[in-house]
């Protein structure tokens, strides 16, 4: 992120519905895995034992097969 985030939101993991969209990092507090489906992607991916600052957009934060905690979207 080259620009502080100008707003944030919590995240709560849904395999059903996606986050809001213009998601430009996810903050993850807990260490955890987080399943994720990236913008332009089709297929989720599972990032294994994460923490702190993911710089990675998003459209979809999966409840399944995640883990970590405490996770906000940063705009």
């Amino acid at each position: 992120m080259q620009q502080p985030a100008y707003s944030l939101k919590a995240v709560t993991p849904s395999d059903a519905t996606d986050i809001p969209a213009g998601c430009r990092a996810l903050y993850v507090g807990n260490m955890g895995d987080v399943k994720v489906l990236a913008v332009n992607d089709t297929d989720p991916v599972v990032l294994v034992g994460v923490s702190g600052l993911l710089p990675v957009q998003v459209k979809r934060v999966y409840s399944t097969s995640t883990t970590a905690t405490s996770i906000v979207a940063l705009y």
